[in-house]
């Protein structure tokens, strides 16, 4: 029976993956079906930290704001501020409100102060 001589396309499959893991350590970077899992494992955290990411942010800008608020009165807290905001129809997102927070208190102060009158 005669050599049969394989294509280039399965070859070509395992270069690109290898690109991928081209920054991994170790047989994750080097064997094929070490670097086919990493690569699915990889992929899984990536997409499910994005999630945790956009939750992670959330809780940073909310202690952020609730921070600054209490610092100005002790009885007023972040859950009024934002119950007041939603009662006037302000639309200042909970981003926006932490970089306020930050940058400028006394604006946030202003607009609690305007809030609550």
């Amino acid at each position: 029976m005669t050599r049969v001589k394989r294509g280039y396309i399965a070859r070509r499959r395992r270069a690109k993956i290898r690109l991928f893991a081209s920054t991994f350590r170790g047989a994750h970077s080097r064997l094929t079906r070490t670097i086919i899992q990493q690569k699915i494992r990889a992929l899984v955290s990536s997409h499910r930290d994005r999630d945790r990411q956009k939750r992670d942010f959330r809780r940073l800008w909310i202690t952020r704001i609730n921070a600054v608020i209490r610092e100005n009165g002790v009885s007023y807290s972040y859950s009024r501020l934002i119950h007041n905001l939603y009662k006037r129809q302000l639309l200042l997102n909970r981003k926006v409100l932490a970089q306020i927070a930050i940058l400028n208190r006394n604006c946030l102060y202003m607009i609690s102060n305007e809030i609550i009158k």
